[in-house]
């Protein structure tokens, strides 16, 4: 018969009893010898005990030094005393270690993170040239308790569950690190009351609210059609509309899908030629047979496209109607009269006298920039991602004329429910390049599902891959993707031993020891991770889990609490 036992994990089995015999030992021979002076005391005997303690225990044991009722209680006390001490450590520990810590001992730590933490991050960023600021907080280690920092040209891409704490631990603390401009997009508000106090101090707040979430006046406008220069970016302008407009799971038609793209940029294209509103190319689209847009576009020399928008003008019918009405339907979100005052000039006939915003400057002057959005059709996602693209090129346009092709001072990106109010479709090819620019952002999901929604399971995966910080915050429940990620995390070695004996005359037990490999979290302590830990995989460093440190944890808790008791209703 045989059976095999599991050796404790992080220490070999042998010095697990080695180290247990002396402790036993050491405690078995102090208690005595205190509790002989105790007793002597105590008794007020005068007699000296020897002074080697190993003579005191066995002149107890054998009755050269008397042993009353006086040092028993004293022993008896001591004891307690001791237990008392092991049971509130025990109990501490206990009490701030989840079930998942165990797994930190096989994984990242000591000189494997030394570049995250907050010693190498602030020599990345002295070499970047960024002054005040090691990098963006990731999460403290469970064992050095060392906190770590992602330098000042990674790319991040977050997967935390509903209601785990990625804004209090990742958006908000990210912000608040911030050394330059501060791009971050939203569908709540909590994020803007947090941080818009501090930031404040960092340069002009530009809130845009187009759907009332932060109940923000439109005091300032921007106008998309700023950012159409040529066909190249009215066509990606037109793809945010599309983007933002059709639900994951929609149904698309190669045909008409394809050509109402290409007509909604033609007609974007020539209301920018002509310093019209975007408001003007809903209103040539309720008009199938009005060829102005032709007009124009022939004018400013895009002959092709105009031959383009003139070729659905003169289709037949059924034909012109499907394209047309497929186009309407991107730019649904064109018909709200609550979005119109912050895309379109105001005024009665006079120059609207509100600040108009700028990505150059912008990006050239500092500040912060929050775009908030509702999710679903409708909604003012396909704005938020236009605006956010505009800052984002302008930024790199920026970058070029600057040493080494980057931003002195880097631009953060915060984009928050990207998935629901940023869909962004280039996102993924773009990621690696943004930052050798000197733009970091942090795209932050609340599944793998909802990134494979927006940019399909090659795009996912391609961010997932550009991205030099990947965090899992816990709280999703996908299997494929768990199994992924705990195949990331890799294996540990385990001993064990196995036990064997036999029956008989001659019987025996025999011991042999072998190594196996255990997997370090698989998918059910990944899909059961508490609020509070966070698995990081950072380029060129083991995998690891942090301890995640919300803004109430951190240095600029009473800034914070100012910002909020100023702004939250």
């Amino acid at each position: 018969m045989s059976r095999a036992t599991k050796a404790p994990t992080g220490m070999n089995t042998e010095a697990v009893v080695i180290w247990v015999a002396i402790i036993s030992v050491v405690l078995l021979v102090s208690t005595v010898c205190v509790a002989v002076q105790a007793g002597a005391w105590w008794t007020g005997t005068t007699a000296p005990a020897p002074y080697n303690p190993f003579d005191q225990v066995f002149g107890v044991l054998g009755g050269d030094i008397a042993w009353t009722p006086a040092h028993t209680v004293a022993l008896v006390l001591q004891w307690l005393l001791i237990l008392g001490l092991l049971l509130l450590v025990f109990t501490y520990r206990k009490g701030g270690r989840a079930r998942v810590d165990d797994s930190a001992a096989h994984m990242g730590s000591g000189d494997d993170l030394e570049k995250l933490t907050e010693k190498g991050a602030l020599a990345k960023a002295e070499r970047l040239g960024v002054k005040g600021s090691p990098g963006v907080p990731i999460g403290r280690t469970l064992r050095s308790r060392k906190m770590l920092y992602g330098s000042w040209e990674d790319m991040h891409v977050d997967i935390w569950g509903p209601r785990t704490g990625k804004t209090t631990s990742r958006a908000i603390p990210a912000i608040l690190q911030a050394p330059g401009p501060v791009l971050v997009t939203s569908n709540k508000r909590d994020v803007v009351d947090a941080t818009r106090g501090v930031r404040e101090l960092s340069g002009d707040v530009w809130v845009f609210d187009p759907q009332g979430i932060a109940l923000e006046e439109p005091n300032w406008w921007w106008n998309p059609l700023s950012y159409v220069t040529d066909e190249v970016k009215a066509a990606k302008l037109a793809g945010h509309f599309v983007a933002g407009s059709r639900d994951s799971d929609a149904k698309t038609d190669a045909f008409f899908d394809g050509a109402a793209q290409d007509l909604l940029a033609g007609l974007i294209l020539a209301a920018a030629l002509d310093d019209r509103s975007i408001l003007q190319v809903y209103t040539w689209l309720t008009r199938p047979h009005d060829d102005e847009a032709v007009g124009i576009l022939s004018r400013h020399r895009y002959e092709l496209v105009a031959d383009n928008v003139s070729g659905v003008v003169n289709s037949p019918e059924k034909q012109r109607g499907g394209v047309y009405g497929t186009a309407m339907q991107m730019v649904s979100c064109l018909m709200s009269r609550q979005i119109s005052p912050w895309i379109t000039p105001q005024g009665d006939g006079g120059p609207d006298t509100r600040k108009h915003f700028d990505p150059k400057e912008f990006t050239a002057r500092g500040g912060t920039l929050y775009s908030l959005s509702k999710e679903g059709k409708g909604s003012a996602g396909p704005l938020v991602t236009a605006l956010t693209v505009a800052v984002v090129e302008a930024a790199e346009e920026l970058a070029t004329t600057q040493k080494g092709g980057r931003l002195a001072t880097p631009l953060l990106g915060v984009l928050d429910e990207a998935a629901n109010v940023c869909r962004w479709n280039e996102l993924p090819s773009l990621y690696s390049h943004y930052g050798s620019r000197g733009i970091v952002l942090m795209t932050i999901l609340q599944s793998w599902s909802q990134g494979v929604d927006v940019w399909g399971q090659s795009g996912m995966r391609k961010l997932w891959s550009a991205s030099n910080i990947k965090m899992y915050g816990g709280g999703v429940s996908e299997v494929e993707f768990l199994n992924e990620l705990s195949q990331l995390i890799g294996d540990h070695d385990v001993e064990r031993a196995s036990i064997s004996s036999s029956a008989g005359a001659q019987g025996g037990r025999s011991v042999s020891w072998q190594v196996d490999q255990e997997r370090t979290m698989d998918v059910a302590a990944l899909g059961s991770m508490p609020p509070g830990r966070a698995v990081v995989i950072a380029s060129g460093t083991p995998p690891t889990l942090v301890e995640t440190v919300p803004w109430m944890s951190g240095p600029m808790k009473e800034a914070v609490v100012e910002s909020l008791q100023r702004y939250e209703p």
